[in-house]
């Protein structure tokens, strides 16, 4: 069964380094959808490939078809039957990701903006803090997404710290 403790990787790095078509395409979808580096993206192609495989072994078994159409209309994926699973791209799995659902919403202008208010910890996700830009966004989440309101600091408290520094009298 394999040890619980060991960590697996989360994604495959192409077979072939330098395929000018592929390399193109990548640096085409970072752009779009402001991902950090190319581990984002294959990250994303590797959780697809992991659900087509679940669809094509379950292809036979009409119930756990069920479940796992079910499963993947959660999470915001518009599928009917398991040919609809089999044509995800990664791009569907990337328009879920938080840092995108924030720009479509209009909390972020763009999504560096978008990325960086989420790796700073002001975006609430149903009342709890989410600082993962690959966080995949549920649609019944999707409308309780809110940002932290800032806070104004008080000039009275910024006098009496420096009061308190003052040199011993």
């Amino acid at each position: 069964m394999g040890d619980p403790g060991r960590k697996h990787k989360k994604y495959s790095k192409p077979k072939k380094k330098f395929e000018l078509a592929r390399i193109k395409e990548e640096e085409a979808l970072i752009q779009k959808y402001g991902l950090k580096n190319k581990k984002e993206l294959w990250k994303a192609e590797f959780k697809i490939d992991k659900i087509r495989r679940q669809a094509k072994e379950i292809i036979s078994k009409p119930h756990q078809t069920e479940q796992l159409v079910s499963k993947l209309k959660v999470l915001g994926f518009k599928v009917g039957a398991i040919d609809d699973i089999l044509a995800l791209t990664k791009e569907n799995l990337l328009e879920r990701r938080l840092q995108t659902v924030l720009v479509r919403k209009g909390f972020a202008k763009t999504l560096k903006e978008a990325r960086q208010l989420v790796v700073h910890k002001h975006v609430f996700v149903s009342k709890n803090i989410v600082n993962i830009p690959s966080f995949i966004v549920p649609t019944a989440l999707e409308d309780e997404i809110s940002l932290v309101k800032k806070q104004k600091k008080e000039k009275s408290a910024v006098i009496k710290s420096e009061e308190g520094m003052g040199g011993g009298d």
